[in-house]
This record gives structure tokens, sequence and C-alpha cells, in this order.
């Protein structure tokens, strides 16, 4: 039986209404350099920092540490704005699917390719948090890990916050490339693809994975969740 269920927040768990495409989008466009739909999408889930250096890179730019800083500081004020004008609310279910494992006694965590700074203040505003009464046994920040997806070290730093010992007693979930490439980089028992994203059933079907569901919602009728 699965222990822990590590879950994405953005187009996972959490509906922000496509805010972090636009605002990774903004922080690469005001340098100067074009954006490609696909090479958006590629690093969609990745650390922010490492995306927008990457994205600079493509267009044609030159992404030393003080512009990705610069840029960095860009991307996270257009999506306070964005969030402030539509605020984010949980995906359709995700709620009642978080708190249906972990009424059966598997562990929940989130994983994200945001810092502290803009994941924390985004779980608070849901309701969401760690610790005795909370929503969820652990949150893992890009800034908490040497690198962020495809890596595994989330969802490994989520297995050390929750005390679970064997990556394949893990679920992974997650709605991009990246969250698939971290399922299965990290040996997670299972590895799912969700439809809630930008990416369609048969683009995540490219890559290794054990389900492709429309949403966590379906994630506690899954036969590995059920004792």
């Amino acid at each position: 039986m699965i222990e822990l269920a590590v879950f994405d927040m953005a187009g996972t768990t959490i509906e922000e209404h496509g805010a972090v495409y636009e605002a990774l989008r903004h922080a690469v466009e005001s340098t100067g350099v074009p954006v490609d739909d696909a090479d958006l999408q590629t690093w969609m889930g990745t650390d922010k920092r490492e995306a927008i250096a990457a994205l600079v890179r493509i267009g044609g730019g030159t992404p030393d540490a003080d512009l990705v800083e610069r840029q960095y500081e860009a991307f996270r004020a257009y999506l306070v704005k964005r969030y402030a004008e539509v605020p984010p609310t949980p995906i359709a279910h995700a709620d009642t699917a978080l708190e249906a494992l972990r009424a059966r006694g598997i562990k929940v965590a989130l994983t994200t390719g945001f810092s502290d700074d803009v994941a924390l203040p985004l779980l608070a505003s849901l309701g969401w948090s760690t610790g005795e009464g909370g929503t969820l046994d652990a949150v893992v920040t890009s800034d908490e890990v040497p690198r962020g997806r495809p890596a595994p070290y989330m969802i490994h730093r989520a297995m050390e916050k929750t005390g679970v010992v064997d990556v394949r007693k893990v679920l992974v979930a997650g709605d991009t490339v990246v969250d698939l490439e971290a399922g299965t980089n990290a040996g997670a028992g299972v590895v799912v693809g969700v439809l809630t994203g930008q990416l369609s059933r048969e683009q995540l079907e490219l890559h290794p994975h054990t389900y492709v569901l429309a949403g966590v919602a379906d994630v506690p009728g899954l036969p590995e969740t059920v004792s």
C-alpha cells in the first residue's frame, strides 16, 4: 500500500488560472527575448530561477546571476498581482481527495517549483498548512533542495519530512512532464499524470507513468491507495 502521496501544487492541486504561465512568460519576455510556447511548457514545473535562466538562454539572451534574480522578482511580483485579481482555489475536489488519503493513513506532501516566499502565502490563502491540526503532512519548496524537477530531490525530501523510507510506497502526481520525470527519477512506486494542467492525455502518455487521470480527485480510487 502507498504510504506517501506527493502532489505538485499549481495545475495539480491548485487552480491558479494559468497565472504561472503568464508570469514566467512576462519575466522572460521583459528582458527582450522571445519565448516559444513549447519551450515554456518544457520548463513549467521546474525551479523558477532555473526556468528563467534556461528560457532567456534559449531566446538568445545572457542569463547572468543578476538578471535571473531581477527577473525572478518580476515573476514573483506579476504572480502576486494576478493572484490578487483572480485568487487561486483548490482544483475540483482536490481538498477532499487529500483528506480521503490522509483518513486512510497515507501521508500527503506538496512539492513545488516555487520558493518559500511564493508557495507559503499561496497555501495560507487556501487555509492549507502543516503541523498539528494541519491539512498537509509536508510541503517542499524549490529552495530546500539542490535542484528542482526533474531531479528527484523534492520527493526524497518529502520522504525525509514524513518519515517514509521505501520509495516504492510513494505515489507522485503532477500535471507536467517534469512531474512524471521527477517521480520516475525518484523511483516512486506509482507515477500519475493529471489532465488539469496544459497537457493532453496523449502528451503525458509519451513519458513514463503508471496512470494518467482526469485529476487528483481520482487518486483515492487507485487500488494502490486502498488497504
